[in-house]
C-alpha cells in the first residue's frame, strides 16, 4: 500500500472508528451538476455520509429555472437566470441525458427548457436528494483546514448565510467539497473601444427573455455560439433586421430573413457608430452581446491560489482538482460540452478518488501533467480563452475518466449521435430542431425529419469539417 492509499483509508477508518459514517461531502449548487454530485453520494452510503447541497434560489435546476425578470430580486439578491422565455434545447434529450435516467420518451428529441426544468425536478425526486438541499441559502467562505486524520490530510469550513442578515451565518465542517455553481450568470463584457458611446440599447444575452420587444428594430447580436445564433433566429421571427457579427467563417446554412452576417465589431466610434473588422459601419437601435460568461467563484478561500483569468482556471487535474487541495472538486467548467452526461462522469471520477478507486499522483505529478496538457493544447493553437472547450475531445476526457475511476463509460452511440448533431445543425440551423432520434443499441441509432423520412447520417469528413 502507497502512502496516498493509507491516507485516504486512514481517513475513513477514523471516520467510522469515530461514528461518524462515511466522509462527509458538500456540495456548492442544486442546478444540473450539484443533483448528479447528491445522487450519487447518496447512492454510496457505505462510503459517503449523506450530502449537504446548499442552493441560494428556492428550487432546483439552476440555469434551467426560467424567470422573467432580470435584474436583482426585491431583496437585492442578483437574478442569476440566462433562460429565455422560447429556449429549446439544441442537444437531443437522446443524449443530453444523464445516462441513468432517460427522459420521457413522449417528448420530441429537441424539448422546451421547461421539459428540461421538469425532468431535473423528477431526478431530483427520484434519488431523493430534496430532503438534503437547504435552499434560500448563500455560501459565503470556502476554507481549507488542516486536520491530521482528514482525507489528505484536509477539512473543510464552510461559512454559509441567507445572503442578507450576518447574523444567520452558520459554519460547517466537511472531508471533501464539490462545487456545482455554475457559470451562466455573470455576463462576459468584451473590451470593445467606445463601448460607452454607443447611444441605443446596450444589453448581454443575461437579460434577453423574449423577441417581441425588439420588433422592427436594427439589432446587432455580437457572437455566433449556440446563444448567439437562436437569438439571431428568434429576433428574425418577429421583423427584426438582425445583424449577426462574429468571427467565424461565414455560415453555410441558409438564413431567414432579415439576418445577415457580419465580421467582428471592432470599436464604436465617437458619432455612436459600430464599426466591424472589415472598416464597414452600422448604427443599429440595439447592442445585443451574446459573448458568454465569466467564471465566479467569490467563496473561494484566497489561500486555494486559484486563478481565472481569460476564461481559464488553474491550477486543476483534470479539469476538476487542484493539486493542492485534493478534496475540492470543481465541477463543470469544460464548455462546448453535452452537459449532464459530462456530469455524471465528473462525479463518478470524484467519488472514486474519494473512495481511493484511483489514488491521485503526487502533486508534483498532478502539476506537471497539467503543465505537459495545456502546453500541447495551446502548441495545437488554443488560445487561452479556448483552453476549456472541450468539443469533441470530450469524449475522449470522458472516457479516460471512466477508465481511471472503473466505473462504465458512455456507450459508443452517445458521442455519434452528439456529433451528427452538430453536422445537421450546420447545414440546417432552421429545420435541424424538427428530427426526430431514436436509439437502437449501444452502437446504433437513426435519425428522420418531421414527416418520418430517414436522414442520412453525416460522413467523418463532414464532422471534421464542422470542426474546423
Amino acid at each position: 500500500m502507497n502512502a496516498a492509499n493509507a491516507v485516504q483509508l486512514n481517513a475513513l477508518s477514523f471516520h467510522r472508528m469515530a461514528g461518524l459514517g462515511g466522509l462527509r461531502v458538500a456540495v456548492v449548487g442544486a442546478g444540473a451538476a450539484g443533483l448528479c454530485a447528491a445522487r450519487h453520494l447518496l447512492a454510496r452510503q457505505d462510503t459517503f455520509a449523506p450530502p449537504v447541497v446548499y442552493e441560494l434560489s428556492k428550487h432546483v435546476g439552476g440555469t434551467w429555472v426560467y424567470e422573467e425578470r432580470v435584474g436583482n430580486y426585491e431583496n437585492g439578491l442578483p437574478i442569476l437566470s440566462s433562460m429565455y422565455r422560447d429556449l429549446r434545447t439544441n442537444i437531443p434529450k437522446e443524449v443530453m441525458s444523464f445516462p441513468d435516467f432517460p427522459f420521457e420518451k413522449r417528448l420530441p428529441s429537441f424539448v422546451h427548457h421547461t421539459e428540461v426544468r421538469k425532468y431535473l425536478e423528477q431526478y431530483c425526486d427520484q434519488f431523493r436528494v430534496r430532503d438534503h438541499i437547504k435552499f434560500g441559502t448563500m455560501v459565503d467562505l470556502v476554507k481549507p483546514v488542516q486536520v491530521e486524520n482528514g482525507w489528505h490530510g484536509l477539512a473543510w469550513d464552510i461559512t454559509s448565510s441567507d445572503g442578507l442578515d450576518p447574523s444567520t451565518s452558520v459554519t460547517e465542517r466537511f472531508d471533501a467539497v464539490m462545487v456545482c455553481n455554475g457559470h451562466f450568470f455573470e455576463p462576459y463584457i468584451p473590451e470593445i473601444p467606445g463601448l460607452g458611446k454607443f447611444p441605443g440599447k446596450l444589453m448581454h444575452s443575461h437579460d434577453y427573455r423574449s423577441a417581441e420587444p425588439f420588433s422592427g428594430k436594427s439589432v446587432v447580436v455580437l457572437g455566433a455560439g449556440l446563444s448567439g445564433l437562436d437569438l439571431a433566429m428568434e429576433l428574425s421571427s418577429v421583423g427584426t433586421q438582425v445583424i449577426l457579427s462574429h468571427s467565424k467563417h461565414p455560415l453555410l446554412s441558409p438564413m431567414p430573413p432579415g439576418v445577415q452576417q457580419a465580421p467582428p465589431v471592432t470599436r464604436v466610434l465617437e458619432d455612436g457608430a459600430l464599426e466591424f473588422e472589415d472598416g464597414q459601419v452600422t448604427r443599429p437601435e440595439v447592442f445585443l452581446l451574446c459573448t458568454g460568461y465569466n467564471f465566479t467563484f467569490p467563496f473561494l478561500h484566497n489561500q486555494l491560489g486559484l486563478h481565472v483569468q481569460d476564461h481559464f482556471i488553474s491550477p486543476l487535474y483534470k479539469f476538476l482538482i487542484p493539486p493542492a487541495f485534493p478534496s475540492l472538486f470543481i465541477m463543470g467548467i469544460c464548455r462546448a460540452i453535452c452537459p449532464f452526461p459530462h456530469f455524471h462522469c465528473q462525479t463518478q471520477f470524484v467519488l472514486s478518488v474519494l473512495d481511493g478507486t484511483f489514488v491521485l499522483p503526487s502533486r508534483v505529478e498532478m502539476e506537471r501533467e497539467m503543465e505537459v496538457d495545456v502546453a500541447a493544447r495551446r502548441k495545437r493553437g488554443f488560445a487561452t480563452r479556448h483552453i476549456l472547450k472541450l468539443d469533441s475531445e470530450q469524449w475522449a476526457y470522458n472516457a479516460e475518466l471512466a477508465r481511471l475511476g472503473g466505473f462504465q463509460p458512455l456507450p459508443p452511440y452517445w458521442s455519434d449521435l452528439y456529433e451528427a448533431n452538430k453536422v445537421y445543425r450546420a447545414q440546417d440551423m432552421l429545420g435541424y430542431k424538427t428530427y426526430r432520434y431514436s436509439v437502437l443499441s449501444d452502437r446504433e441509432w437513426v435519425v428522420y425529419t418531421q414527416e418520418g423520412q430517414p436522414i442520412e447520417k453525416p460522413l467523418p469528413a463532414q464532422k471534421a469539417q464542422v470542426q474546423k
